[in-house]
């Protein structure tokens, strides 16, 4: 049963055994099995970095859903309003879009330091294929990947499952840096994004904290996303 506002993020319904299977799925099963293996045959057939990372993005996000029904929600008989399915204040839209500029200057800040100190550009292989090959199709198919699927998907598990789970053991700042850098870890190897990537799971984290709601996550998540891949497509 949903908790109240007061207990929501001070107690969770799973204990280490859905967290530990539902880690293993994250951080070992997929990445292994999908993110190398199924990608690098993707890839082949596809010749196209950008059709099988969005492929791989799509299969990423139908395991990662059924991975928390199977594993966190259905066994307990709980609801999807445990990981933040829910409605939030109307006056919390002001809050958004002052996050959402936030995390878009400090994101365009760190890009410059990084590319400055370790002479790292914001490109990457999903980008580069973008690039090279800027076609509307790709550019519909690059749009429904980085600002539908991934702000979907990574919000319900590592805000929704992840950081509630986190939170409710070790407290608020633990919940925050913790979910983060688990968050920063698995973008891994696109390095040039990584201190952006845990400062956005920092935001995206905190949106969740105020709100007890995934929704904002999502919309800041999703508009970043689509903002990014314009300005990719625009200084092409």
């Amino acid at each position: 049963m949903l908790k109240n506002k007061n207990c929501f993020f001070t107690e969770s319904p799973w204990s280490w055994k859905e967290v530990t299977l539902l880690l293993t799925l994250v951080l070992i099963l997929i990445p292994f099995f999908i993110e190398y293996l199924l990608a690098q045959t993707l890839t082949k057939s596809f010749q196209n970095e950008l059709y099988s990372g969005t492929m791989i993005g799509f299969i990423m996000s139908i395991l990662f859903t059924l991975g928390i029904y199977f594993i966190a929600i259905k066994p307990k008989k709980l609801s999807w309003k445990e990981v933040g399915f829910q409605r939030f204040s109307k006056s919390y839209w002001g809050p958004i879009f002052g996050w959402t500029i936030t995390l878009i200057l400090c994101s365009i800040l760190l890009s410059y330091i990084i590319e400055w100190l370790f002479l790292i550009g914001t490109e990457n292989s999903k980008t580069d294929s973008l690039t090279t090959r800027l076609t509307a199709l790709n550019i519909i198919i690059a749009f429904v990947s980085a600002a539908i699927i991934s702000p979907i998907y990574e919000e319900i598990f590592y805000r929704g499952f992840l950081y509630r789970w986190i939170r409710s053991k070790y407290g608020l700042i633990a919940g925050l840096l913790i979910s983060s850098l688990i968050f920063m870890i698995v973008h891994i190897p696109t390095y040039n994004s990584l201190p952006y990537t845990f400062l956005s799971g920092l935001v995206f984290a905190w949106t969740y904290e105020k709100t007890q709601s995934i929704y904002p996550a999502m919309i800041i998540h999703a508009t970043f996303n689509g903002l990014a891949l314009v300005l990719t497509v625009t200084l092409a």
